[in-house]
């Protein structure tokens, strides 16, 4: 049997039909949600006319609104099994979206009902990482969560590369809403395929309360801080996350404002140097069986730090151009790496039964701070102009391998919740 196990890891490392479901599922929401990339700010402002701070909080606000709301289901998912979750958080973002297209073929849409929609996506986003991580780690044995991880990373990284330019044309040929249907579409298509998984998922740990507590919100944020690995990834990523995120409107106005570059060149910027992240997550896993996951996850989490500021540095013409993608493939290939290593490493660290409510705090954390630091920049960008503040935040980045866990920790000795004999 385990000569048979080897070869089929030799093979191509065969995760199962069970986790090919799952992955086809990802895959399909992931193309939809890149194929509606930029759909909301388009429709907020063709449609209901919405101006520049009204733009901005559908993102901003939306994003931390959507963290807070999501605050009290961690605990609540760790302790219902994970696969209806699943399924009901694609059915919720499905039905959220489609009221956007009814309401605009009834000539009712608004920009209140917009932003009510980005918080219940953003709620729902945050519920189904907490709930897909925790099935995962059920799913497959440890040895296995890299492979899984990199497949995940490597999709993303694909879908980002072909989404937003089809959904360009499709919303010129069809209209401003055409990929929010498409969206919606998508995650109904991955409902569908999660609920075609099969298989038994064992009973969740029960609850010692009955009712949740006020103090049981903080379980995630409790147990991240008190790991002595989790506490400074948690702050490195959430950091180096909000800093990157806040720099990519001023970048926006820099380059087709000041600088003249043009939408399809400023498309391309981005779009051609995703390729990256697609080569790194294909090498995440021989990179990690040569050197380490620790020694790699620092080494490349130190590198990726070390190119945005050279955005700072962007000048007009095909110079310019060539900078902006230079430097965008180098990050985006060293998150290619980084990501899937990070995401393992977490899901390793913790324990079985606290996994949805960590993931869960890890996600409202990493949004709401990527919400306040672009909005922060915004009035950087404002005060000091766009290439001072994307310098000022690519300085700040140099500094966040300082935060990065400096040596393994001992596993923790807290013991696995026994399985379930019901």
């Amino acid at each position: 049997m385990r000569s048979g196990h080897r070869l089929g890891h030799l093979l191509g490392h065969r995760l199962g039909p069970r986790f090919g479901w799952l992955w086809g599922a990802y895959g399909t929401s992931a193309f939809g949600t890149w194929l509606a990339f930029g759909a909301f700010p388009l429709i907020a402002i063709q449609v209901v006319h919405a101006g520049p701070a009204e733009v901005a909080a559908l993102s901003s606000v939306g994003a931390a609104a959507g963290a807070a709301v999501a605050v009290p289901l961690g605990p609540w998912v760790e302790f219902r099994r994970k696969r209806p979750v699943l399924i009901a958080t694609d059915l919720v973002r499905c039905a959220a979206l489609l009221t956007i297209p009814a309401a605009y073929a009834l000539g009712v849409l608004t920009f209140l009902q917009l932003l009510l929609v980005s918080i219940v996506v953003a709620t729902a986003d945050i519920t189904f990482r907490a709930a897909s991580g925790a099935y995962l780690k059920a799913l497959l044995p440890a040895e296995d969560l890299l492979v899984a991880n990199a497949r995940f990373e490597s999709t993303t990284w694909t879908t980002t590369i072909i989404g937003p330019p089809l959904g360009g044309v499709a919303i010129g040929l069809l209209g401003p809403v055409a990929t929010v249907v498409a969206d919606a579409v998508s995650y109904l298509l991955s409902a569908l395929g999660i609920r075609a998984m099969g298989g038994h998922e064992p009973p969740p740990e029960r609850r010692e309360a009955a009712r949740m507590r006020a103090g049981d919100l903080l379980d995630g944020w409790r147990y991240i801080l008190a790991d002595a690995t989790l506490r400074p990834l948690l702050f490195n990523t959430a950091l180096f996350n909000g800093l990157v995120m806040a720099t990519q409107p001023l970048l926006a106005v820099l380059m087709l404002g000041r600088l003249g570059f043009t939408p399809w060149q400023y498309g391309l910027a981005f779009a051609a140097p995703s390729i990256g992240g697609l080569l790194g997550s294909r090498l995440a896993r021989p990179l990690v069986t040569r050197f380490g996951q620790h020694q790699l996850l620092v080494a490349v989490g130190t590198l990726r730090a070390l190119w945005p500021i050279g955005l700072a540095f962007l000048g007009p013409g095909t110079a310019g151009l060539l900078l902006v993608m230079g430097v965008e493939f180098g990050l985006i290939f060293c998150c290619g790496v980084f990501n899937p290593v990070y995401a393992t490493y977490r899901l390793e660290r913790t324990a079985t039964g606290r996994v949805a409510r960590t993931l869960s705090a890890w996600a409202v954390t990493t949004k709401a701070s990527t919400a306040l630091l672009t909005a922060v920049w915004g009035v950087l960008g404002g005060l000091l102009g766009p290439r001072t503040a994307i310098g000022l935040a690519g300085v700040l980045l140099l500094a966040t391998p300082l935060l990065l866990p400096r040596r393994t920790a001992a596993h923790r000795s807290e013991p696995e919740p026994a399985p379930s004999r019901t």
